[in-house]
């Protein structure tokens, strides 16, 4: 039996603080209410795992500036929207969608932690159909870090990281890793 090797992260720089990624989110919560007139046809769907909470804050921040307005917050689950769906086993980790409602005719607002290849995104969307058809569908992203494979771009990005291809970003949220950061590093054995 091959004896597998435990992989770990390196460190090599912290790209934002708490602070920051606060001001961040804030900032992009700021220009989803620019974008649109108000805030009673956006839908906030989170891609799990990080992407749930920054949409749950993000839905939060624009509740606050458009005086209490209630936005629906929903996760999407990618799991069986993979292109890569054989290559990560027989048993893949599959988790919950939460779709608050109807989202035909509604602003869905797509959040994740960090935009890489697309190929996420690309599945998450595929995903957001089953369930309606939106007026638009708009990515929110903390970090994008270049190296897309596919023709996506996010319509709000936290920060713009150019990486290489070896270097991994890490996003923790206090909901999931109780630590607020992201950190640059690369991975060895």
């Amino acid at each position: 039996m091959p004896t597998e090797t435990l992989k770990q992260f390196h460190q090599k720089a912290v790209l934002m603080s708490p602070e920051k990624m606060d001001r961040a989110l804030k900032r992009m919560s700021h220009e989803v209410l620019e974008r649109h007139e108000s805030a009673d046809d956006l839908v906030f769907l989170g891609i799990r795992r990080r992407g749930i909470p920054i949409a749950e804050r993000m839905a939060g921040y624009i509740a606050v500036i458009d005086g209490g307005a209630e936005i629906p917050t929903g996760s999407i689950d990618i799991a069986f929207y993979r292109d890569d769906l054989a290559q990560i086993g027989p048993q893949p980790r599959v988790g919950e969608t939460i779709i608050p409602g109807d989202i035909s005719g509604k602003h869905v607002i797509l959040t994740d932690d960090v935009l890489f290849t697309g190929r996420t995104v690309r599945s998450a969307m595929d995903a957001i159909m089953d369930f309606g058809r939106p007026a638009s569908i708009q990515l929110a992203v903390l970090i994008d870090r270049g190296h897309r494979e596919l023709p996506i771009r996010a319509d709000y990005v936290g920060k713009n990281v150019p990486t290489s291809g070896r270097e991994v970003v890490k996003v923790k949220l206090m909901e999931i890793d109780e630590a607020e950061i992201v950190l640059l590093g690369e991975m060895s054995e």
